[in-house]
């Protein structure tokens, strides 16, 4: 999957940032240090499974205290060059609250912060640009629940529409109104969204979103006639799949930690520079 054409309305250029391991903040708490080397983990890993639009695009997560702080990538370096002590830290308006030598991108944390502000469960934000999420966002039928991992999100899926690049703050409203309490959201003409409670659920979620898409613009392709389940079996599966499920004969209550630890492992071969 190539990665979408990058937006030309971004600010000006500003002078690359240096790749070179800093150290992490001495004043870094022992969760926020587990927090930047799990988010600099998820950028590698998206990175890697070829979700990423150049420096465009951005995972945050929230650090745990009053100040509502946030880790997100510095600007203008590629996902595969994150780590966990390049990450910069932020407010909630986008703004570094401590010095170092990476800039950040403001506008590119207005979505972010709209959805940081409106769900304290959503502590990590995911964002992408490819080329299926992108596909299906200009579908006037959005995502089809045409296999199991689409219909994760069946009934859980918010819809935004495009509004032009997400400069202007009064369309945060409209955004976290459409997004609601959904796990994820399709932003038309636009991209995907995923919300977690970790940045582990936020990289998962938005691996099986672009699956699914990926998955339904190779079904159209073929150019034969799609089968939809029927509407309750749907919503079952969303159920079963979301750890909903009543009624089922088994349970599989560990799936997304198994995945995960199996994701920190593949980080670890593939960027084993990421926790630095």
């Amino acid at each position: 999957m190539t990665p979408t054409t990058a937006p030309t309305t971004d600010r000006a250029p500003t002078a690359a940032p240096t790749t070179e391991p800093t150290t992490e903040p001495d004043t870094a708490t022992a969760e926020e240090r587990r927090l930047r080397r799990e988010l600099a983990a998820v950028y590698r890993l998206v990175a890697h499974f070829r979700m990423t639009d150049l420096i465009f695009t951005h995972i945050s997560v929230r650090l745990p205290g009053p100040e509502q702080h946030f880790l997100i990538n510095p600007y203008g370096l590629l996902f595969e060059e994150i780590t966990a002590s390049n990450l910069v830290k932020i407010d909630l308006a986008g703004n570094p609250v401590e010095e170092g030598p990476h800039p950040v991108n403001p506008a590119g944390f207005v979505i972010h912060s709209a959805v940081h502000a409106a769900r304290p469960d959503a502590h990590c934000v995911l964002h992408t640009h490819t080329r299926a999420g992108c596909a299906v966002a200009a579908q006037q039928g959005g995502l089809l629940p045409l296999n199991q991992m689409s219909m994760e999100f069946h009934r859980r899926l918010g819809y935004h529409d495009y509004e032009g690049v997400a400069l202007n703050l009064d369309e945060q409203r409209r955004l976290v109104a459409d997004l609601g309490g959904h796990p994820a959201m399709i932003l038309r003409n636009h991209g995907l969204l995923t919300v977690g409670a970790t940045p582990g659920r936020a990289f998962l979620r938005m691996y099986y979103l672009e699956r699914a898409c990926q998955i339904q613009t190779t079904a159209q392709a073929t150019g034969a006639q799609l089968v939809l389940p029927d509407d309750g079996v749907c919503e079952l599966t969303a159920r079963q799949l979301s750890g909903e499920a009543h009624g089922s004969d088994l349970q599989d209550d560990q799936a997304y930690d198994l995945a995960w630890a199996a994701l920190l492992r593949l980080a670890h071969r593939i960027a084993p520079d990421h926790t630095d």
